[in-house]
């Protein structure tokens, strides 16, 4: 059965593997996460298991969130995700799920949303050359540069890089390890970065493209 968690991002330090090198890795804390909700193609056209994570005040939710938690006999949580499995049928509502449903070795892909860092030029956007700074080029070393073509076809056309908004937005790593699981404590060391800040929420899934 396919898998998925969501967990919340910890910080970066490293371990050692049997052969006593450096692992780098993301320590997760994942779950206890409860299944809110389930989805089925009779009822909603595809098939999916809702997740619930991390306490939150009933005080400070909305009515619309205490009847959804309500229905399900739930105590309210602070974050809800969907995971579109091809088969819930092994889950209920109510059930948990917890950071041992993935073992060491395991290949996952981690979704989450990259740091912000505003309004960026096209050199760090896009990792565009800058001009050379001598030789009259002028104030204009980390513009953008040409726009195009001249009268034909007299626009600037679709999809040119430029200046603008860098960074938070749904960003996806595949295919990184699983390298260590503390079930006590619901911590997932995976190899590797992961995007996001500390304290970010992240959706861990099984890898979609491993061989």
């Amino acid at each position: 059965m396919q898998k998925g968690i969501i967990a919340k991002k910890i910080g970066m330090t490293q371990l050692f593997d049997e052969n006593s090198k450096v692992v780098p890795v993301t320590i997760l804390e994942a779950g206890p996460c409860v299944v809110v909700q389930k989805k089925t193609v009779e009822n909603d056209g595809y098939c999916a298991a809702q997740l619930g994570f991390g306490e939150a005040s009933a005080k400070n939710t909305n009515k619309p969130l205490k009847g959804h938690f309500a229905k399900a006999d739930l105590a309210v949580k602070k974050v809800l995700r969907e995971f579109r499995f091809a088969d819930i049928s092994g889950l209920n509502v109510g059930d948990l799920i917890k950071a041992d449903t993935f073992s060491a070795g395991d290949v996952v892909d981690v979704s989450g949303t990259s740091k912000g860092k505003g309004y960026a030029g096209a050199i760090k956007r896009w990792n565009q050359h800058r001009l050379k700074e001598t030789h009259g080029s002028g104030p204009v070393a980390r513009h953008a540069g040409s726009m195009g073509a001249c009268s034909d076809p007299s626009r600037v056309m679709k999809g040119k890089k430029l200046p603008g908004h860098l960074g938070a937005e749904k960003v996806t790593v595949q295919n990184l390890v699983v390298v260590k699981v503390d079930a006590d404590n619901n911590l997932i060391a995976i190899k590797g970065a992961v995007p996001g800040p500390k304290g970010g929420i992240i959706c861990i899934t099984d890898s979609v493209k491993k061989a």
